[in-house]
């Protein structure tokens, strides 16, 4: 898949194609509805599929301060959507200049010039151009003009996870900060996942016994509800079986917030300064503080027990 940021990246003799534009925070079951279409579209006229996005956060730059937690930073969504079938992925620098485009200036600048679109594949809600005026509607209508054509995927497919609402980012950042990271996964199509760099920390789970890989987050994460989890710790590609602890660390009356995993039955890890993944699968229990060292360890070794059984059963369907 290739990748560019910014509309000068695009290659100058790039053809005809079939586009979806979006934040695509998370690249959920519903985001894969439009992307897919996206791509099979492309795939019946003979031209590649490219997604457009935008880093950072829309947001971010019309409301500051007002970022959402994300669900997948960029990397993480371009390998989702090359697992789509996408030919190419365009992040677009979103600056306040940029956010002054009009709807018009926009389908023009971005879909006409230089991405040639012969077809766009957009979810009912799309909206696009300065104060968010541009919609499906408005795309449509100059589709004959600019000769390309508009699709649009409907998304309400509904699941158990938030008592049946439709697929959301806004949704499943909901069940993140619930800590229903079961729900999280049944709209995204996978277990969430938290990436950042292991750093050293107070190493009070190696004297313990159980060391841990103290998660330096990416900024702007969407970060479960403190509590020990199922999961797994990806390093280099390797997905080893965790249990995973989100908090302030009480029992030692800590006041940073932190992700730490623990690699269940893995000895000798030395993963400082590497990049890692945390997958959450199921939520084992609140954050507590204990009477004593030894309850808490008691509490850390069924922690871990009922990690691994959460674990060898998903892994078993």
């Amino acid at each position: 898949m290739q990748r560019w940021r910014g509309l000068e990246d695009i290659p100058q003799d790039w053809g005809r194609s079939v586009v979806t534009i979006g934040s695509y925070d998370g690249v959920h079951r519903g985001h894969q509805l439009i992307i897919g279409r996206a791509v099979d579209r492309a795939r019946e006229l003979g031209v590649p599929s490219v997604v457009v996005t935008f880093d950072p956060h829309p947001s971010e730059v019309v409301r500051p301060g007002s970022h959402p937690p994300l669900l997948a930073p960029h990397h993480r969504r371009a390998e989702l959507m090359a697992e789509l079938g996408v030919d190419a992925l365009l992040i677009l620098p979103f600056t306040a200049e940029f956010s002054k485009l009009s709807p018009a200036d926009f389908i023009v600048k971005v879909l006409v010039d230089k991405l040639h679109a012969k077809a766009v594949i957009e979810g009912p809600n799309f909206r696009f151009g300065h104060r968010a005026a541009g919609d499906v509607a408005f795309l449509s209508e100059l589709g004959p003009t600019y000769d390309y054509e508009v699709e649009v995927v409907d998304l309400y497919v509904r699941g158990e996870a938030g008592g049946g609402e439709p697929f959301s980012s806004t949704l499943t950042r909901r069940l993140v900060a619930e800590g229903d990271v079961e729900g999280a996964a049944e709209i995204l199509g996978r277990p969430h996942r938290v990436e950042g760099v292991v750093v050293r920390g107070a190493q009070r789970g190696r004297e313990l016994g159980y060391p841990t890989a103290n998660v330096e987050t990416l900024p702007h994460t969407a970060i479960p509800a403190d509590g020990v989890y199922a999961g797994w710790l990806t390093v280099e590609g390797e997905a080893m079986p965790a249990a995973i602890s989100v908090g302030t660390n009480p029992q030692f009356d800590g006041t940073e917030r932190t992700v730490e995993a623990y690699a269940i039955d893995r000895v000798g890890l030395d993963l400082y300064g590497l990049h890692v993944g945390v997958d959450f699968l199921a939520y084992v229990r609140g954050q507590a503080k204990f009477d004593s060292i030894e309850a808490l360890l008691v509490a850390i070794a069924d922690d871990v027990k009922r990690s691994r059984e959460l674990i060898e059963a998903y892994e078993a369907k």
